[in-house]
């Protein structure tokens, strides 16, 4: 689209707009008729750690909304000299799973417990056992029921709860719903019914019945709906929350509300059965679409999720990626300030430490660091020490060092990845990527490559990420036109898009090898630096 079709557009309020809250970042893409990208706005966050628990507070939710809400209006005056009032339609996606705990007052019950905890083993063991069937310790589920274990005294109170997503679209709203892929790391959803297990729920109230609760987990849940469905609008008092300055009018069609890992799915064309993605960026997991249901649970190591119109979905999951490997740039950063009294181009000083990690010998030169800044529930940690470790005979170059960190960037994901490969023969047409570990794109796709031993590719539009694949399912719900959703993607989104493929070479693939047999037997360290240092 041109500028002055996009300036009418928008003046017209037929634009739509997607806002995702990561890790680090909440971020808010305005697209149009062509469903490309035409304005973005941001707003920077990080969690914090109290009282042992990962969270952001209600306030900093709210605020970080309104901020990068409020930035992408300032990018749209800027660009098309027009004042944004009124949105076609809107969808919010956000981190997956996590609890969040509401009285029947509307009140959060207990601070935001977020998907990067595992403090929930006892419950995601015994609930995984009951159901025969993977309940990893982030699922919303797994939350309630430690908290039930532990005797916490909101449980008896709670109303309702929800997702980070599912709390966003209900301030907007006034609805509690969830897309069907949000929906399914919170609960088991039944692909059949494409709604929550129902077996399941009626053994989870067996499971508590001697606690005499007030309620029954299927009052709790907030109700499922699939891509394309109408998940209610924006209210008055959502248009005010989220443009503080009064100038967004109520109305907008709202899309179900999703997880990443959904807008990921979309983001990369990765719908449709044997297609997959891995999103690499302050966490990292990979999915692939189903051609049928795993033999077993694996204790939780793999999860079952759902794509945002409903199909099976396995996700390897990791907590930790390129958290660390930012740390380090940082201080790379202080020393370049030091040297030369000011600070660098931090774009060029990623795409040159990226780069480095090329000429690095291909097992990083015996190089091994942890990335671990928080417990990992695929190689059984549940807390995190970052480490590097190496032998005096070890090659110790910039090079190595990065390909080594690069490289421990995966390694959880390369054990979950594993079972899909080896133990259930899943096969994969294509597998894309997106994230901050593709910010350099030959870098991203080489070692990601070895370390799943798969041509990985990168789509010219997945570097938009999750923010615009949200958009792109609220473009969907007003434009859909009764299309299945892979259909209309492959049709209105990325028939003409590029895209980029790194198949592994074998040394590459022989070299990550020998660095995770090291990372493996490495585990043992991290254990012991987890009882020892506090």
């Amino acid at each position: 689209m041109t500028e002055s079709e996009i300036k009418s557009l928008i003046e017209s309020g037929n634009a739509v707009v997607g806002i995702e809250f990561g890790s680090t970042r909440i971020k808010a893409v305005l697209i149009g008729s062509d469903n490309a990208p035409a304005a973005m706005g941001s707003h920077t966050w990080e969690n914090s750690l109290v009282d042992g628990i990962w969270t952001y507070s209600e306030e900093e939710i709210i605020t970080g909304l309104q901020s990068a809400y409020a930035d992408l209006k300032h990018d749209v005056e800027e660009k098309y000299g027009v004042v944004l009032k009124k949105i076609r339609a809107l969808g919010i996606s956000a981190m997956m799973h996590g609890y969040l705990a509401f009285g029947s007052d509307g009140k959060l019950l207990v601070p935001f417990r977020t998907w990067r905890n595992t403090i929930t083993g006892a419950a995601s063991e015994k609930l995984s056992s009951l159901f025969g069937y993977p309940i990893p310790e982030r699922w919303s589920i797994s939350h309630l029921y430690q908290a039930i274990l532990n005797n916490e005294s909101h449980v008896k109170d709670v109303a309702f709860f929800t997702t980070l997503a599912g709390f966003i679209h209900w301030k907007l709203t006034g609805e509690k719903v969830l897309g069907i892929g949000d929906a399914s790391g919170m609960f088991p959803i039944d692909t059949a019914t494409r709604n929550y297990n129902k077996d399941f729920i009626a053994k989870f109230d067996n499971l508590i019945s001697d606690k005499k609760f007030s309620w029954k987990l299927e009052d709790l849940l907030p109700k499922v709906l699939l891509a394309g469905e109408d998940a209610g609008t924006l209210s008055s008092d959502g248009a005010k929350l989220l443009d503080p300055a009064g100038d967004l009018e109520s109305g907008t069609k709202m899309a179900p509300p999703e997880g990443d890992a959904g807008t990921g799915m979309i983001a990369t064309n990765s719908v449709a059965k044997r297609t997959g993605n891995v999103s690499a960026g302050t966490s990292v997991f990979a999915m692939v679409v189903l051609e049928k249901d795993l033999s077993k649970a694996y204790n939780g190591l793999i999860d079952l999720v759902t794509t945002p119109d409903g199909a099976l979905v396995a996700m390897a999951h990791a907590n930790n990626c390129m958290g660390e490997f930012d740390h380090w740039v940082s201080l790379f950063d202080e020393v370049i300030t030091a040297v030369t009294g000011k600070s660098s181009d931090k774009g060029k000083l990623y795409q040159t430490i990226l780069l480095s990690a090329l000429k690095g010998d291909k097992d990083c030169g015996g190089l091994l660091p942890f990335n671990y800044l928080s417990g990992e529930s695929i190689t059984g940690l549940t807390e995190g020490r970052p480490l590097f470790v190496r032998t005096q005979h070890a090659s110790f170059t910039m090079a190595n060092f990065i390909r080594a960190q690069l490289c421990t960037a995966l390694g959880a994901l390369r054990t979950g990845m594993d079972i899909l490969f080896d133990k259930e023969n899943v096969k994969i047409d294509s597998l894309t990527g997106h994230g901050g570990f593709f910010k350099t794109a030959e870098v991203g796709l080489s070692i990601m490559s070895a370390a799943l031993h798969t041509p990985v590719s990168a789509l010219e539009t997945a570097g938009e990420g999750g923010p615009w694949g949200m958009a792109v399912l609220a473009s969907y719900l007003v434009n859909g036109n009764g299309l299945p959703l892979s259909e209309w993607l492959e049709k209105n989104v990325f028939a003409s898009s590029k895209k980029t493929t790194v198949a592994p070479k074998q040394d590459d693939i022989d070299g990550f090898n020998k660095f995770f047999e090291r990372y493996t037997k490495g585990l043992a360290i991290e254990r012991a630096s987890i009882e020892n240092i506090e």
